[in-house]
């Protein structure tokens, strides 16, 4: 099916919406790199999604950069559908490895400069 069908189906109303007074309409589905509730960088319906998060394991934070699978396939199998793979601490070697996963690859560029603030954060 494709995205903008998919959008339409369920930009007015999913499980993943989070709705305030006063606020914009923010979104809390994984691999949704702002937050925001838009096609542009809804994590569900995009077939190439980036996010980059921090994940925390007992004391221990870990950055993580989320992709999409690059088999097809794996659209329809939800818990297997998102990859992530670990980024590094230092934020030369981070920057890098997020521009590498995105312009170096043509995988989502009009994204690139967003992951690398988030990264940053």
């Amino acid at each position: 099916m494709s995205s903008s069908l998919l959008w339409e189906c369920i930009k007015g109303n999913n499980s993943f919406i989070r709705k305030s007074v006063n606020m914009p309409i923010m979104s809390r589905e994984p691999g949704n790199l702002m937050g925001l509730h838009s096609f542009k960088f809804s994590g569900l319906v995009n077939s190439k999604v980036l996010d980059v998060s921090s994940k925390k394991a007992g004391s221990k934070e870990t950055i993580v950069l989320t992709t999409s699978h690059k088999k097809g396939s794996r659209a329809a199998r939800p818990g297997s559908r998102l990859l992530q793979a670990g980024l590094k601490k230092l934020s030369k070697k981070g920057l890098a490895e997020v521009t590498k996963a995105t312009t170096g690859s043509f995988y989502r560029q009009d994204l690139e400069e967003l992951a690398q603030k988030k990264y940053i954060k």
